[in-house]
């Protein structure tokens, strides 16, 4: 009596925890659409526009940046050198063209009063033409010396945190060598992946709840950022072997992340409202800077 009375009971586990699982399988939730991924971010890879070795790094592995931060240096002595003959050469063709300009002026003159032959006055306007030319092309040098040496200076265009280090104070480096790589990390977005049979209910700007187990309790607002175009097999890293052959769309539910608890590679679970709508941005870090509830 006992063994049946056990059978039974192992029989009934068995089934709701088969219901269970199959709910999770189906990604179905009374709250919405249960979905698994990782958080996401995109990186900026920075180097310097000039070939010369690193003078001084100024920030590292972790620390925040912000747009415009000086974050590293190149020795500036060449640099300074070619830009002071650059200067020096811009006032001698100055000079030059004044002379050239005068002359021709005088030559001119005489030319008018038959004092001087008309070829002189044409060859001296050519060489006064020739002379403001040198001035033009002495102030292009100057320009490009002067924005090589604002190039020794490296500053971060975005905000973001400095995931690696790569080059250090000596070593020798070109425009195609990264110094530096600074995560974008807000807003940050959690790739998902929804089944092909809720496909037609997901939109863009559908509203999302985000949790993590780093942070037990706590729920980050988001959105639907954008749902891929094409389809493909589950990933193994996210579902059962089962589950692998079921066609499913990559999705992208963005969050804003002004703390920085969401981290790159973070286990998320993601619960989409179905029924709750925000409004669609092409530029989730305005809607962030703005501070929108929603995003």
């Amino acid at each position: 009596m006992k063994k049946s009375l056990l059978f039974v009971f192992l029989i009934i586990v068995i089934v709701a925890g088969s219901f269970g699982w199959w709910r999770l399988a189906d990604h179905e939730s009374p709250e919405g659409l249960v979905l698994y991924g990782n958080v996401d971010t995109r990186e900026v890879r920075l180097a310097f526009n000039n070939s010369e070795h690193v003078e001084e790094m100024f920030v590292d592995e972790g620390d925040w940046v912000h747009a415009g931060q000086l974050v590293a240096r190149l020795h500036t002595n060449r640099l300074q050198a070619a830009l002071d003959s650059a200067r020096a050469k811009l006032t001698a063709a100055e000079a030059e063209a004044r002379i050239a300009q005068l002359t021709y002026r005088r030559i001119k003159s005489l030319a008018a009063r038959k004092l001087a032959a008309p070829e002189d006055a044409d060859e001296a306007e050519g060489k006064s033409r020739a002379a403001t030319a040198q001035v033009d092309a002495a102030k292009a040098a100057l320009a490009e010396r002067t924005e090589a040496f604002n190039d020794a200076e490296l500053r971060s265009p975005v905000e973001g945190i400095v995931r690696e280090r790569i080059v250090e104070a000596g070593d020798f480096v070109t425009p195609q060598t990264p110094v530096l790589t600074v995560a974008l990390v807000n807003p940050v977005w959690i790739r998902a992946y929804i089944p092909e049979t809720w496909l037609g209910r997901v939109k863009p700007g559908t509203e999302a709840q985000i949790s993590t187990d780093s942070f037990p309790g706590k729920v980050y607002k988001g959105w639907v950022g954008s749902i891929s175009p094409t389809a493909e097999f589950t990933p193994k890293n996210v579902e059962t072997t089962e589950l692998r052959t079921r066609l499913v769309y990559q999705v992208r539910v963005f969050s804003c992340n002004p703390d920085n608890e969401l981290r790159l590679g973070m286990p998320a679970t993601v619960t989409l409202d179905l029924d709750t709508l925000v409004e669609p941005v092409n530029d989730p870090e305005r809607r962030c800077r703005q501070g929108t509830e929603s995003g």
